[in-house]
């Protein structure tokens, strides 16, 4: 696989971050990392910090992030 196609599948760091912002009022939410894992749960997200946690209830996890660990977002 190529750069550009990797590339292609990613998400820009500001585009993530509107959806973060917007993602803040969703009940759930499904995080992407760069690293290949994906979870999802409640978000908690600091705008000015760029950094939030994804809190899972049922599986008892959560996770802190910074954007630039995102590939991608959904809810």
């Amino acid at each position: 696989m190529t750069t550009s196609t990797k590339k292609g599948r990613a998400v820009d760091p500001e585009r993530i971050y509107d959806l973060l912002l917007g993602a803040r009022t969703a009940s759930e939410c499904t995080l992407h990392f760069k690293d290949g894992r994906v979870m999802r749960g409640a978000l908690v997200f600091n705008q000015f910090k760029g950094t939030g946690r994804l809190i899972n209830v049922d599986d008892e996890v959560s996770v802190d992030f910074a954007v630039d660990e995102l590939r991608d977002l959904k809810f």
